[in-house]
């Protein structure tokens, strides 16, 4: 029996703007090992102001929301690497090899291209069924690649190669790409959850935090679960399988209920960290003057009192 191979990565996402930091909170947050690779051009650096993305009601300016945006896909779990990638090709045992223009080469196990400009990286993966057509521009032939070699998931016809936002034809508004690298991420999850058995909704991965109060007790047990999963399970199952995979699911579910106070805790960090990316001055501007007064009043108590 051969060994199953192993990888530098379980997931490389080419592209470190909105659509590649999305789907890297979503495949890291799974924890599979993401790496995302961010160097090239970037037309979101030239907008004035991003003033259409959800959460921000006056705008935010670019280099803030590309902070934040790193930011949350590293506190998820992502790798961020300033590379940029020159070539992917197939790896031999299985998977991809990502080629950097500088640094070390890494495996992955799935490549998602999240790239705006340029597809280049691809040409070496370019199979029976064409990544690249041909286009004409000026009198002259290049060639581009086609998203019309796409699923409507974002599956290009390279087993193990996902393509999301403007690349794969979807626009390029920055909360449109977002929301297609989350798409296109759950994807990769549904995909892989497919083929270690689960089926219909089973499959679908929801990240979904609740609070502990909002849990049902009975659903709490595996043993509901598994009474739920044989109701349909499909014919050429182990029952050996289901209890495992129904097992597997009542643990998912219970530990996407966190407690009152931890949900809160974090809460609290979210806010601290949007914080930090204020301004001092405009920070104390927003504040009520009696409370920068108290807070002032007790650092200069606590001082005296040490």
């Amino acid at each position: 029996m051969s060994e199953t191979p192993t990888f530098d990565a379980d997931v490389a996402i080419v592209g470190g703007g909105p659509t590649g930091c999305a789907a890297g909170v979503f495949t890291a947050r799974d924890e599979f090992e993401t790496v995302i690779f961010d160097r090239g051009p970037s037309s979101l650096r030239r907008c004035a102001s991003l003033e259409n993305y959800l959460g921000f009601p006056c705008g935010i300016d670019v280099e803030t929301f590309l902070e934040l945006a790193h930011d949350h896909a590293i506190q998820s779990g992502c790798r961020m690497r300033r590379d940029l990638v020159e070539a992917v090709t197939v790896s031999t045992d299985g998977g991809f090899r990502i080629e950097p223009q500088t640094g070390e080469a890494i495996t992955a196990r799935f490549v998602l291209a999240a790239t705006k400009h340029g597809a280049d990286y691809l040409r070496g993966l370019d199979s029976d069924d064409p990544l690249f057509v041909a286009q004409e521009h000026g009198g002259e032939t290049s060639q581009r690649f086609d998203p019309s070699c796409l699923d409507d998931d974002g599956r290009a016809p390279i087993d193990g190669l996902y393509v999301a936002g403007p690349l794969a034809g979807r626009g390029d508004q920055a909360i449109v790409a977002a929301g297609h690298g989350a798409t296109v991420a759950r994807t990769i999850l549904h995909d892989v959850r497919r083929a270690e058995g689960y089926w219909s909704w089973f499959a679908t991965r929801y990240d979904w935090v609740r609070r502990t109060t909002d849990l049902r007790e009975e659903w709490a047990s595996a043993d509901r679960w598994i009474a739920r999963f044989e109701q349909d399970a499909p014919d050429d199952l182990e029952p050996a399988t289901v209890e495992r995979l129904a097992e597997a699911y009542a643990t998912e579910h219970v530990d996407a209920h966190v407690e009152p106070a931890v949900a809160a805790d974090r809460a609290e960090r979210g806010q601290r960290r949007l914080a930090q990316t204020l301004d001092d001055d405009i920070l104390l501007e927003t504040v009520d003057d009696d409370a920068i007064h108290e807070y002032a009043t007790s650092l200069e108590s606590s001082a005296e009192s040490t």
